[in-house]
């Protein structure tokens, strides 16, 4: 459930972005225009713009898809046991918006804890650190200090 009026999010977003933050579809592995993005800054919900994940703990898994250790703020997104595909995976959503973000699997980098929080790029928006102060995320600087 959402409390974002779905005919206004599909004249806002990109078809892709409505159907994998509404509909939980997959954006194809290695087409997403952050899995090999690594500039600094924050990925925040491209529905709410809820920030969600920070370059400083995105790595290259290699999977296709842009992949952290862990979000921002634990609270910023929900885990969900999904059983689609004939696969029991762990879904990860945003908090605010309820986004299908993507998954969180635990082959990880043991010494980051042994997550992998692996994101649709379509779920997300990029915010570089020098433009954190003018889009309202100056509280977020820290990280990059």
């Amino acid at each position: 459930m959402t409390k974002y009026d779905k005919e206004a999010l599909r004249q806002r977003l990109t078809p892709e972005e409505y159907a994998v933050t509404q509909e939980a579809a997959t954006e194809a592995p290695f087409t997403g225009k952050y899995d090999a993005w690594f500039d600094d800054g924050i990925y925040v919900d491209v529905v709410s713009g809820e920030p969600l994940f920070s370059s400083t703990d995105k790595y290259d898994a290699g999977c296709g898809w842009p992949s952290f250790t862990k979000p921002i703020e634990k609270k910023a997104v929900k885990r969900h046991l999904d059983t689609s595909h004939g696969m029991f995976r762990t879904e990860v959503t945003s908090t605010d918006a309820n986004s299908h973000l993507g998954h969180v699997f635990t082959d990880g980098p043991i010494q980051e804890g042994g997550l992998r929080y692996c994101i649709n790029s379509a779920a997300m928006r990029f915010v570089p650190v020098d433009e954190l102060d003018k889009q309202g995320y100056g509280d977020y600087k820290s990280l990059f200090e």
